[in-house]
């Protein structure tokens, strides 16, 4: 067992002066137990925390380390923009370096910079509601946007990972207008707008689903959605915060809309775009975005939109994500789905595993995929409780939930996936004993 008396005491502290001792509710470790590990530093695919223990990290800041921790480059590129001033409150240029680096590629023609996933995506809504003069929208039960209001509805992430039923402080009127669908259900999604066609603002879904585990869209599914919504005088709002910049240079875009040949009204983008700090954005048609203030009478602002060290990490960020960084990440991910197969088969466990691009999960004790919410609350998900801390003993970080995606890094190297293959065997074995009441 790790021993971790200095991450305690900071639990101690922290639960003094923060609600749950967490400043997000799944670092909080109530799904699998234990005291959360409080980490100190972090060089390529290792963080070290404050007792001075190393773990090969697969939760990479849920995604945005694409490159590795404390790359030299983009330490470089930030200490140089710190020098210069930290915020202006105007324009400046590593903001527009970065829009342009968004727009050459993903299918946009303007991109708003915003501060996280979650503003991107009340910001999309709204827009798309300004457009179309419509109210209602469509989501997929599952799928999560960050905390907007109007999407908390059957929504994965920490929701679903702590238990949650609809969050309190939420008004029933405000969802009232929100449409919740089954994830990959084509039919249920034509019903929807056979009934409510001409009042659909926009249709939102994760372009792969990665917060009730990873749950990839079937083939087609996302063209179908972008033509339907087409058809109805909707918008098709695809959120790749998540999958944004890190399955490929183009996000998951890259991996169906480039070949099928559709493209989303709006995108959302965060993680992998800010290198690590806090940015994100959304971006889409330009007749779309010109409705977007100061061009257009939807109004969005703040404050630190397009912070010039957020926007220098994340330019930075994208121009070392070349051909070679995502092979190398693809490589990594294939040799470690591999590896968790092999000790999961050999204590004979049921599970279905499964990707979008470089990025995964495990379905616990069930014996076929998992394709939306439902399948995805009725694995054996109390069998990661053991696994997760068999792999922490381990030296392995792994995310604290088992309706998250795992992460992997271009910096994620022979020793690392060593590492991780030393820790699978007894952590299978761990879940394939555990009971529900254990």
């Amino acid at each position: 067992m790790t021993a971790n008396p200095g991450s305690q005491a900071l639990f101690d502290r922290a639960r003094a002066v923060s609600p749950g001792g967490v400043n997000s509710p799944v670092r909080a470790f109530r799904a699998v137990g234990g005291t959360p590990i409080f980490m100190a530093s972090g060089s390529g695919a290792w963080l070290t925390d404050v007792d001075g223990n190393r773990y090969v990290d697969l939760v990479g800041s849920w995604g945005p380390m694409l490159l590795g921790h404390a790359h030299p480059e983009v330490l470089d590129a930030v200490t140089t923009a710190v020098a210069r001033g930290t915020s202006f409150g105007t324009p400046s240029e590593p903001e527009v370096l970065l829009a342009e680096e968004i727009v050459g590629r993903t299918p946009t023609d303007l991109v708003r910079m915003v501060s996280s996933g979650t503003e991107a995506t009340m910001s999309a809504i709204r827009l798309a509601r300004g457009f179309t003069g419509r109210d209602k929208i469509i989501k997929f039960a599952g799928c999560y946007h960050g905390h907007v209001d109007a999407l908390l509805a059957q929504a994965g992430s920490g929701v679903v990972t702590l238990g949650l039923p609809e969050t309190p402080g939420v008004p029933s009127h405000v969802t009232a207008d929100t449409i919740v669908l089954p994830f990959n259900d084509r039919a249920a999604v034509e019903a929807a707008f056979a009934e409510l066609g001409d009042q659909v603002a926009c249709l939102i879904t994760e372009a792969a689903a990665g917060n009730m585990g990873l749950v990839p869209p079937e083939p087609g599914f996302n063209q179908f959605l972008s033509e339907i919504c087409a058809r109805h005088g909707a918008l098709f709002i695809s959120d790749e915060v998540m999958t944004g910049f890190r399955v490929t240079r183009s996000g998951h875009w890259g991996l169906d809309g480039r070949q099928e040949g559709w493209r989303p009204d709006l995108l959302t983008f965060g993680k992998v775009m800010g290198g690590g700090f806090p940015a994100a954005a959304f971006g889409g048609r330009a007749d779309v975005m010109a409705q977007l203030a100061p061009a257009g009478p939807v109004y969005q602002a703040g404050t630190l939109s397009g912070n010039p060290i957020a926007t220098t990490a994340g330019l930075t960020t994208l121009r070392l994500a070349d051909d070679a960084a995502y092979a190398r990440l693809d490589a990594a991910s294939m040799q470690l789905q591999h590896l968790v197969r092999e000790a999961l088969d050999a204590v004979g466990l049921a599970y279905s595993l499964q990707s979008a691009g470089n990025m995964f999960s495990v379905f616990w004790g069930v014996d076929a995929p998992v394709t939306d919410f439902a399948g995805a609350q009725a694995q054996e998900a109390w069998r990661y409780k053991p696994f997760f801390h068999a792999m922490l003993d381990a030296g392995v970080y792994l995310p604290p939930s088992a309706f998250e995606s795992w992460f992997v890094s271009a910096a994620h190297d022979e020793q690392a996936l060593s590492r991780i293959a030393e820790a699978l065997p007894g952590a299978a074995r761990a879940a394939a004993d555990a009971t529900p009441e254990s």
